[in-house]
């Protein structure tokens, strides 16, 4: 079933590229969603206002379960909600969506070249996004497109090693995946299967 929740995404993204939006927001699906919620997937985003889940997979109210941080750092608030979405709701995709010029990671590689400390909780999520910079730097070419693709690649690993998550993953009721999107074409590429 996450195969296809996955592919309806990917479709919807393909629409949304070419500025195709089907999405349902009319007052006929609000009214339906008032009974209860039943969302085909989860997206661990960045808060990036130039990056919304329902309209880059074309998805319409009640369709995704969506949590954004910035550069989709993960804390307790964080997690929980993303082990409710599993838990309660039983839905079978979690997608870590991370994204080409990611303000957070930049402003995360920038503290590190500069040795500097970062003001108030903004030091929280360079502290959090430091093992992805360094992991960007040690891989070459872009440091910053790197550290994106890095921090997907280890939240997804991080997600994986949820009790809640990894029972769901291990009983087959759960994929992870990691995916990148371009600010430029629109379109997601899956990075971690």
């Amino acid at each position: 079933m996450s195969k296809d929740v996955l592919q309806q995404l990917l479709e919807g993204n393909r629409r949304y590229a070419a500025e195709g939006l089907t999405l349902d927001a009319s007052a006929h699906r609000r009214t339906e969603v008032t009974a209860g919620q039943q969302p085909c997937a989860i997206i661990l985003g960045c808060v990036d206002s130039r990056v919304p889940p329902e309209l880059i997979f074309d998805q319409g109210l009640g369709e995704l379960f969506v949590i954004r941080t910035a550069g989709q750092v993960l804390d307790k608030a964080a997690l929980g909600s993303l082990e409710f979405g599993v838990a309660e709701l039983h839905i079978p995709l979690l997608v870590v969506l991370g994204h080409e010029h990611c303000g957070a990671v930049k402003a995360a590689i920038e503290t590190l070249e500069q040795h500097e400390a970062a003001e108030a909780d903004i030091a929280y999520l360079v502290e959090a996004l430091t093992p992805a910079v360094r992991a960007g730097e040690k891989a070459g070419g872009d440091v910053w497109d790197s550290a994106v693709r890095a921090q997907i690649m280890m939240l997804v690993e991080e997600l994986k090693r949820s009790p809640v998550l990894s029972a769901a993953v291990e009983a087959g009721k759960l994929k992870i995946v990691g995916a990148w999107y371009s600010l430029e074409t629109g379109l997601v590429e899956i990075t971690v299967a």
